[in-house]
């Protein structure tokens, strides 16, 4: 994507995000610039605590209050200046425009309901008119679980980790969102999952015409999903430009620190992580898994 032909579905300038005291605030998210455009994918890295997630809920004025508060900068999705919209204004953009995917899917699920019932919920609350028990085992299709009919009756509880997390993609797709906040989508995931999860996020962009939000601690698993990779710590975003420029060639030592932490398939690698130029080699390893 272009950044001189096309403007940024999201714009985000000098974000600023304080927890606690007002006299001397925590600064979660201390002036945050970062742009997503039309049909991109973005990831957003960075160690527990850096942020990032924080960063993420934001966009959409997630932040819990009154521990939290957005204390400064501007979020201009398609135009429209999110942090001056009023509640009802953001309940409509909230999955119809701007739709998130959290980590460890069994504890976003609903365990009384079935994932169909729960799919359908915001179709049911944005989509007035759409047959919703059709439109939700299409979903669940979309997200390529098996038996669309008999996933929609099962409860959280019957699927696998895998399943799971696909079922809240399908959920996250209910309402055709622009853009898609996918926050560790792989955790606690196994290696194998993890890589279908990313290869059907990726194949989402392409059939849906979405835009990514990636959001990992893990450089080594966006080496051939992103385009744009944002490097964030203590709150500031201390790298960003083209993913395969900031793998091979990191300017800053958190970078190369992270960098450094992937784990390897192929045993003690000579030299730096820099040297390695096929995103391949960085594979789709997680500490987590």
């Amino acid at each position: 994507m272009s950044e001189t032909t096309a403007k940024p579905l999201l714009d985000v300038q000098g974000l600023e995000v304080h927890f606690g005291s007002l006299v001397d605030p925590v600064r979660a998210v201390d002036g945050v610039d970062f742009q997503i455009f039309p049909g991109e994918i973005v990831a957003l890295v960075g160690e527990s605590g850096s942020g990032k997630s924080i960063s993420a809920l934001s966009l959409a004025k997630l932040i819990p209050q009154p521990a939290g508060r957005i204390a400064g900068g501007k979020i201009i999705f398609q135009g429209l200046e999110i942090l001056e919209q009023n509640d009802s204004k953001l309940r409509k953009l909230r999955g119809e425009k701007i739709a998130y995917i959290f980590q460890e899917p069994a504890t976003s699920l609903n365990p009384v309901f079935t994932v169909g019932w729960q799919i359908g919920e915001a179709i049911r609350l944005h989509r007035k008119g759409v047959k919703v028990k059709a439109e939700v085992q299409k979903l669940l299709a979309d997200v390529e679980l098996p038996d669309p009919k008999r996933m929609a009756s099962a409860y959280p509880h019957e699927l696998s980790g895998g399943m799971q997390q696909r079922a809240m993609i399908a959920m996250a797709l209910a309402c055709d969102p622009d853009l898609l906040v996918a926050d560790e989508p792989t955790t606690a995931l196994d290696v194998t999952v993890q890589k279908q999860i990313l290869d059907l996020l990726v194949e989402l962009r392409k059939t849906r015409g979405l835009s990514i939000l990636l959001i990992t601690h893990n450089l080594g698993i966006v080496a051939d999903v992103a385009d744009r990779v944002y490097v964030m710590n203590n709150g500031k975003i201390v790298e960003h430009g083209e993913t395969r420029s900031v793998l091979t060639d990191p300017q800053h030592d958190y970078t190369k620190k992270l960098l450094a932490a992937v784990p390897r398939l192929r045993g003690k690698s000579e030299g730096s992580p820099t040297n390695h130029t096929n995103g391949h080699e960085y594979g789709t390893v997680s500490a987590d898994s």
